[in-house]
């Protein structure tokens, strides 16, 4: 089975790179860096996932800007240009109802576009995904970050590849030496050091946390356990943070699961699963009023998806500088929001609180 490479256009004179492969439901997947359509398609770290996705579905995936087969001079690198892209790749095509997965930095892409088009995304699938990039998470993330871009700006597109090592151990440190051989030159042949310098400033700035409540769409979500590039807590955030989503942990430590390790089946089982429902053909399904009305509605009282976090740490137990510390933010803005939880949820105190979580389900 071979890929159809196409091209398409964005409104700010952007020329994208898109591939289709296989039939059946479409499943499109957001953009995400580190992705050359043609380099990847019989590498040993990405093929299984198009091989035995593209058996079952219309896999639709592209190169973002400034990366593989797309353009790499470009004005713009950034979030917002990101959905561009995708939106732009899916209207040119033609699809007007469809599966989404994200992985990694396209976990929050696909997220976005899931709440500005619910009545056009019929499932949303989450790999190794993440609603705040490292910039957001804190100091030690922020501080890994800096460093990370000094790395990047030394030693990119370099001979010598101890470099990009760094970053390729950091994905999948239980690669094979051809493996980890690949991914290396993956790394200098998608993107050049201006660019992968932009891109990873972008994607360390994400933050899409309060948009979580609004996907209406049936979710999945799946994380490996001992993922440092974007650790298990980020991908148990979203699952509790979208309403109703499923949550599977996998027992790996690489960023991205092969071919040969258990996971790898794990995943594919619940995309398959999850995906049997979903729109066979272009514009067969249109969503359901329930899920429009959940779109509409969000977290009850008019909670945000921050003010929900509180409020389930609240129920928890935790103190206001517990919950600072848990989610990198001060003292004094936790005590704005439990002031907001407890004015929108008509509570007088922190027990009332945690009872009303328990009741509307948000525990």
């Amino acid at each position: 089975m071979n890929q159809q490479i196409g091209f398409c256009t964005t409104a700010d004179d952007v020329r994208i790179c898109y591939a289709t492969v296989g039939q059946g439901t479409p499943l499109v997947k957001a953009p995400n860096w580190l992705s050359h359509l043609e380099f990847e398609w019989q590498s040993p770290v990405w093929r299984h996932w198009w091989r035995d996705l593209s058996r079952d579905f219309q896999v639709i995936r592209f190169d973002q800007r400034g990366c593989g087969l797309s353009d790499w001079n470009v004005d713009e690198i950034s979030f917002e240009a990101w959905v561009n892209d995708l939106e732009s790749v899916v209207d040119h095509i033609g699809l007007e109802r469809f599966a989404l997965m994200g992985i990694s930095q396209g976990g929050a892409v696909a997220i976005e576009y899931a709440v500005r088009h619910p009545e056009r995304v019929s499932h949303l699938v989450l790999y190794g995904a993440y609603a705040r990039g490292a910039a957001k998470r804190g100091p030690a993330a922020l501080e890994e970050r800096e460093a990370l871009l000094t790395l990047t700006t030394q030693g990119w597109g370099r001979n010598n590849p101890a470099y990009r090592q760094v970053f390729t151990s950091r994905f999948i440190p239980g690669a094979s030496a051809e493996q980890m051989d690949w991914f290396n030159e993956l790394q200098r042949t998608s993107t050049s050091l201006e660019n992968a310098t932009r891109i990873m400033t972008a994607y360390g700035d994400i933050d899409v946390l309060d948009r979580l409540a609004q996907v209406a769409a049936p979710t999945l979500v799946l994380h490996a356990s001992e993922d440092v590039v974007s650790p298990v807590e980020e991908g148990r955030r979203l699952a509790s943070l979208i309403p109703n989503a499923r949550f599977v942990t996998l027992d790996s430590a690489n960023h991205l699961p092969l071919e040969d390790e258990p996971a790898w089946q794990v995943v594919l089982a619940e995309i398959r699963g999850f995906l049997a429902g979903a729109p066979s053909s272009q514009g067969e399904a249109t969503p359901s009023e329930a899920e429009l009305y959940a779109f509409k509605r969000g977290y009850p009282d008019g909670l945000t998806g921050r003010e929900v976090e509180v409020l389930r740490l609240i129920a928890a137990g935790r103190s206001n500088p517990q919950i600072a510390e848990e989610l990198f933010i001060s003292v004094k803005t936790v005590g704005n929001h439990v002031s907001s939880v407890l004015n929108k949820a008509s509570v007088a105190n922190r027990s009332e609180a945690a009872a009303y979580a328990v009741r509307q389900g948000l525990v």
